[in-house]
């Protein structure tokens, strides 16, 4: 019989793997690859952290399969070139993987690979990813789908019948020798580790320890970092599946009894529902990765960009502490909590008035946990674009004030700080000059060691909610919002994702998710 060419993508691992179970039910050898695609990581959502994380998966992939008996074959090159390539030393009929809700580069890429499959006589068969529906019309019935695609049960690995390849595999190249143009882009040094001996190593601490503190802990910069679970990039990549961290929170829960852990265990699970609820959003709509959700609010901030705000935010400059903290945090872990990411993009949004876009891009390689399907429609519900939710503006003022009162987090990630008084700990600008000499913080153009914001917040955070609000208005933009909603809004009243800040399950208005941003966990 002639092979099965299985294709893995951002699924890499054999547990609960539809496409590998599919590949090995038909009956002939079973050839697993995995392309290394240059053009991929020239893409500007790309960044070396998320290619270095993918190598340490892929080489625990690559061992298991090798223990397997069915060695993982690596190919450096375009996607269609590399398929083309096999099939003529060793023609296949079967092409199978699972689905992928990527970015606009990964959705054309499969558009022409499945030319390339129509032209060769080769079947490529996709399978769904998670409760991901492609082709999804509206959101009626989704919740159902998706609750019971989360309960079946977790399928095993299979026996893997292999022959060898005529053509042998490559190595991984490194990032200078994959993307040259971008050699001596570096990484952050604390970034979290790829692999599946990881990933099960973070879901079981966390069941088992760290969920008793998730609850009222992962708000706060100080406390998030152990409260959380820390499995996103893990999600992201596949290492993990999500019915399988599903049923392993599911089955913690039945044996935590009650307190703080059934809590923390409780939240979370909540939280895992949204996960796809957001990739669903891309799925059903990709062009929202780079033009309005809702297309009334085209021209509201496009033509206003302004590149010294951008510039500041990017190098942490923003006078605002908390602010430059996280883009501190960001450089050096690839990681920041759900709260602080909502109001990164916020003060992007608003008092900076920068367009989603540019800005999201630059998070999404800044972010390790970086899910295209989750970020996308995240940038465009801070930023007021999606047109169905509350509108978010954070005052990163107010937020030092509440998640982080005594300066530990700001003081840690900016060492200027810590000469800083307490008293002018949330305001540091406001300093009298001759105290700011006196500490060497004189700020402005003398000394550039105190950044002074480049906006005032309160009127800068009106003004623009008041241009928000006024296109909101707009007969067009209202009568616009019912597709919208249609398209994508939740369709489960009784508060199936209850919030994580401590309220129980309620009733919610369609269109409202969690308070979140890149689904990090």
């Amino acid at each position: 019989m002639r092979p099965t060419l299985l294709w893995f993508k951002r699924d890499l691992r054999l547990q609960d793997h539809a496409a590998l179970c599919d590949a090995a039910r038909r009956g002939g050898p079973v050839l697993p690859l995995f392309i290394v695609e240059p053009e991929a990581w020239r893409q500007p959502d790309s960044a070396r952290q998320h290619y270095e994380f993918l190598t340490e998966c892929l080489r625990e992939l690559q061992a298991e399969l090798g223990q397997a008996g069915c060695p993982l074959l690596v190919r450096v090159g375009e996607a269609c070139a590399v398929l083309e390539r096999l099939w003529q030393a060793r023609p296949f009929e079967a092409l199978v993987s699972h689905e992928e809700t990527g970015n606009d580069w990964s959705y054309a890429r499969d558009r022409a690979v499945a030319a390339w499959c129509r032209s060769r006589g080769v079947r490529w068969t996709q399978h769904p990813s998670h409760g991901v529906v492609r082709a999804l019309k509206d959101r009626d019935g989704w919740r159902a789908h998706w609750a019971a695609c989360m309960a079946r049960p977790l399928l095993p690995v299979p026996p893997l019948p292999s022959a060898p390849w005529p053509l042998s595999s490559q190595t991984l190249p490194d990032w200078a020798a994959l993307v040259p143009e971008r050699a001596h882009e570096g990484q952050p040094p604390q970034r979290q580790r790829g692999g599946r001996r990881l990933a099960l190593r973070y879901l079981q601490g966390f069941l088992d320890d760290r969920a008793a503190r998730y609850r009222g802990g992962i708000s706060s910069p100080l406390s998030a970092r152990t409260a959380c679970s820390r499995l996103s990039p893990y999600l992201a990549w596949g290492c993990l599946g999500l019915r399988e961290v599903v049923q392993a929170t599911q089955t913690r829960m039945d044996t935590a009894g009650p307190g703080r852990l059934a809590q923390g265990l409780r939240a979370f699970q909540s939280r895992l529902a949204w996960h796809d609820h957001f990739i669903q959003k891309l799925e059903s709509e990709p062009e929202q990765e780079w033009r309005n959700l809702h297309r009334g609010y085209d021209g509201l901030r496009e033509h206003d960009w302004r590149a010294e705000h951008f510039e500041a935010l990017q190098a942490g400059r923003t006078g605002w502490p908390l602010v430059d903290a996280c883009v501190a945090q960001l450089r050096e872990t690839g990681w920041l909590n759900f709260r602080m990411r909502a109001m990164l993009v916020s003060v992007a949004a608003y008092p900076l008035w920068l367009h989603w876009r540019e800005v999201g891009l630059w998070l999404a390689r800044q972010f390790l946990d970086y899910e295209p399907g989750i970020h996308w429609p995240q940038m465009q519900m801070q930023a007021g674009t999606t047109g169905i939710n509350t509108t978010r503006v954070y005052n990163p003022v107010k937020q030092a004030q509440e998640q982080d009162p005594q300066g530990l987090y700001v003081r840690h990630w900016l060492p200027w700080m810590q000469t800083v008084p307490d008293s002018w700990l949330f305001e540091p600008w406001r300093m009298p000059p001759a105290l700011r000499q006196r500490l060497g913080l004189l700020g402005g153009g003398q000394d550039l060691t105190l950044p002074i914001p480049l906006v005032d917040l309160e009127l800068a955070s009106r003004q623009a909610k008041a241009r928000l609000h006024e296109r909101r208005a707009e007969p067009a933009v209202r009568a616009a919002k019912a597709e919208v909603l249609r398209r994508h809004a939740s369709r489960d009243p009784a508060g199936w994702s209850a919030r994580l800040a401590g309220s129980s399950p309620g009733p919610r208005r369609a269109g409202h998710g969690p308070d979140q941003l890149t689904l990090e966990l």
